[in-house]
C-alpha cells in the first residue's frame, strides 16, 4: 500500500550513493520495512545495511555509505534521518511525514506493479492419479500450487496453471487386475465409476502382498497398454473420462482452476525413444545385459527405461519438461510435490543439466510435508469430498445455532465456503516444509487465526456501510484520522500477514465509530476501512478463498 513512498525513498537512496550500480528502486522498495514512531505526527520506513549490501554488491560499505545516506535532506516526506542498532544488525530509519503517508495509502490502495519484467511462470501442481477418487495427500498440493499461481498472476507475470494427471504407469496394471479378480462388468464401473476401480486397485495391491505374481501379471498388462493394445486403450480412455468429470467438479469447488491438464500417456514409450537417443548419444546413458537402460546421477545408476522396454515415472517427466520448455519457454518452472519425492527431482535437474539445457536451473521443486490424521471425526480415513462434506455440515449447525447468521439457514452455499477457507487456511499457516496433524478442533477454531476469522472480518467491513448509513469520502484528509489506531491500521500491510491486519481492523472497529458520527468524520473513517477491505479482499484471493460479504 505505501508502495510510492518506497520507491520515492529507494531512487533517495541510489541518487544519494552515486555509485554505479544495475540495482534500482523498485528492487530496494520491499527492503523497506513501514512501522510508527513515538512521534505522533511521523512514519518510520527501515533498511537493514545488510540487506542492503546484498543489493548494492558493495563491501565493506557500512562506514562509507550510511554516512551519504544521512546527508539525503529533509523535505515535505522525509522529516530525519538516522540509523538504529538493534541485536541483530544496524539499520538506516527514516521518518515519513504522517499525514502524506496516510493520505498516500488510503487514496492509493491499488497494488503499484515494481514487476519491471513480466515473466512467464509455469506452476504444475494438484496432479492426482486417474481412476482414483481426489484424496487427501493431493491437497496441500492443490492449495500451494493455486497459492503460488494467484500470487505471480497478482503481480502481473504469465502464469500457466498445469495438472499434470497420472494416467499411466503400473498402477494401470494392477487396476486391470483387480477389475478381473472381483468380475466387476463395465456396467457396475459406469454406475459407480472411481470407487470401483479404487476398489479394484486397493485389492489387487492386497493380494500382491501373498501372491508375488500379481505384481508380473499387472505389468504384462501395463506392457500391453503401453504398446497399444486396443482393448486397453479403450478401457484406459473411458476411465480418464469418468476421472477428469469428478475432478473439475470439486476444484470448482475448491476455487482453483488450470489453463492446461496434461498426461503422463502424453510421454509415452512412442513419443520418448528421441529423448532416450539423445541421452545414449550423449554419453548419459548406460545399457545392462539384461537391457535395463541407466544414468549416473550423484554416484548412483538411475533407471530411465526397464529392461522390458517401460518407462518410468522420471523418464516422462524428463521428455515433459523438454516438451514444456519448447511449449512455453518459461522462466521458472514451479513442481509443487511432497517432501518424498526431492531424490527424483534432484535426478531429474542432474540429467537436464547433463544434457546441457540451460534452463535446467529454471525448474524449482517447491517441497511440503504431509498431513497426518485427517479423517472424518468418526476417525474413518477418507477421501477429500468426505471431509469438505464434513466442513460444511459443520458450518451449517454453527450457523442454525448462531444469533448473528445473516444468510438463509438453507443456504448450503455460504457453509460450504466457510469450511474450505478453514481448511485452506489452517494448511497455509502451517510450516510448509514440515509434516502436521490435521486437528478439526484447530481448523474451525473461531477465535483464534484461522478462515472464519478472514470471512467475518470481510463480512464486517462489507456490512459496515449499510448499518452506520455513512458515504465513504473519495478523498482522503489525514487531520480527520488523528486516532493512534489509524496509524495501526494503514501499516499493517498484506504482506505483513492477513491475521494480522484482521486484528488491527477489528480493533478499529472498536474504536472509530461510523454510525452516528459527524458526516465528514464517518466518511472518512469509512473510506479508511474500504480500503482495508479491498486489501483484505485481495489477500484472500490470493490465498485460494471466495470472499463472502454475508454470514
Amino acid at each position: 500500500m505505501s508502495a510510492k513512498l518506497k520507491l520515492y525513498l529507494g531512487r533517495k537512496i541510489l541518487d544519494s550513493l552515486k555509485t554505479k550500480t544495475t540495482t534500482t528502486a523498485p528492487d530496494l522498495a520491499p527492503l523497506l520495512e513501514v512501522s510508527a514512531t513515538k512521534q505522533e505526527r511521523n512514519i518510520q520506513m527501515s533498511i537493514s545495511l545488510t540487506k542492503l549490501e546484498k543489493y548494492l554488491g558493495v563491501s565493506n560499505f557500512t562506514l562509507d555509505i550510511p554516512n551519504r545516506i544521512l546527508k539525503i535532506q529533509p523535505d515535505d516526506i522525509i522529516k530525519n534521518i538516522h540509523t538504529l542498532k538493534d541485536s541483530s544488525n544496524k539499520k538506516l530509519c527514516f521518518d515519513i511525514d504522517r499525514t502524506i503517508f496516510i493520505k498516500e495509502v488510503v487514496e492509493n490502495e491499488k497494488l503499484l506493479n515494481l514487476n519491471r519484467h513480466t515473466k512467464r511462470i509455469v506452476v504444475e501442481f494438484s496432479s492426482p492419479n486417474v481412476a482414483k477418487p481426489f484424496h487427501v495427500g493431493h491437497l496441500r498440493s492443490t492449495i500451494i500450487g493455486n497459492f503460488i499461481a494467484n500470487l505471480h498472476s497478482h503481480i502481473n507475470n504469465q502464469v500457466t496453471r498445469l495438472n499434470y494427471l497420472g494416467d499411466w504407469g503400473t498402477q494401470f496394471g494392477l487396476i486391470k487386475v483387480g477389475v478381473e479378480e472381483l468380475k466387476y462388468s463395465s456396467e457396475n464401473i459406469r454406475k459407480n465409476p472411481l470407487q470401483l476401480l479404487y476398489e479394484s486397485y486397493v485389492h489387487a495391491n492386497k493380494l500382491a502382498i501373498s501372491d508375488k505374481s500379481i505384481l508380473d501379471r499387472a505389468r504384462r498388462e501395463f506392457a500391453k497398454l503401453e504398446s497399444g493394445a486396443p482393448d486397453d486403450i479403450a478401457n484406459w480412455k473411458t476411465y480418464i473420462t469418468y476421472t477428469i468429470s469428478e475432478l473439475k467438479a470439486m476444484y470448482n469447488r475448491l476455487g482453483v482452476r488450470f489453463d492446461e491438464y496434461n498426461y503422463e500417456s502424453m510421454y509415452n514409450a512412442k513419443h520418448i525413444n528421441d529423448v532416450l537417443t539423445q541421452l545414449d548419444k550423449m554419453k548419459i546413458l548406460k545399457t545392462n545385459i539384461e537391457g535395463k537402460q541407466t544414468a549416473r546421477v550423484n554416484d548412483r545408476d538411475i533407471t530411465v527405461r526397464k529392461s522390458d522396454g517401460t518407462t518410468l515415472y522420471l523418464t516422462r517427466d524428463i521428455a515433459a519438461a523438454m516438451d514444456r520448455f519448447k511449449k512455453y519457454q518459461f522462466d521458472k518452472m514451479y513442481y509443487v510435490v511432497e517432501n518424498g519425492q526431492n531424490d527424483h527431482f534432484v535426478a531429474l535437474k542432474d540429467i537436464l543439466r547433463q544434457m546441457d539445457l540451460p534452463w535446467a536451473d529454471r525448474m524449482k521443486h517447491i517441497k511440503f510435508g504431509r498431513i497426518h490424521g485427517m479423517s472424518t471425526r468418526r476417525g474413518k480415513v477418507v477421501f477429500l469430498k468426505d471431509i469438505l462434506d464434513e466442513t460444511r455440515d459443520l458450518m451449517v449447525q454453527r450457523q442454525l445455532a448462531s444469533p448473528t447468521t445473516k444468510v438463509p439457514i438453507n443456504n448450503t452455499e455460504t457453509s460450504d465456503i466457510l469450511g474450505i477457507s478453514c481448511v485452506i487456511v489452517n494448511d497455509l499457516k502451517q510450516r510448509r516444509q514440515r509434516d502436521y496433524t490435521f486437528s478439526w478442533e484447530r481448523a474451525l477454531q473461531v477465535q483464534g487465526d484461522s478462515g472464519i476469522k478472514l470471512q467475518y472480518t470481510h463480512c464486517r467491513l462489507c456490512s459496515l456501510q449499510k448499518v452506520s448509513g455513512a458515504i465513504a469520502a473519495t478523498s482522503c484528509i489525514p487531520d480527520l484520522l488523528p486516532e493512534n489506531k489509524v496509524v495501526d491500521l494503514v501499516t499493517c500491510i498484506l504482506v505483513a500477514y492477513l491475521f494480522h491486519l484482521c486484528n488491527h481492523i477489528n480493533k478499529a472497529l472498536k474504536i472509530l465509530k461510523v454510525k452516528n458520527q459527524e458526516h465528514e468524520i464517518a466518511s472518512q473513517r469509512l473510506l479508511l476501512f474500504n480500503t482495508s477491505r479491498d486489501i483484505l479482499e485481495q489477500g484472500m484471493t490470493i490465498l485460494g478463498l471466495k470472499p463472502l460479504s454475508e454470514m
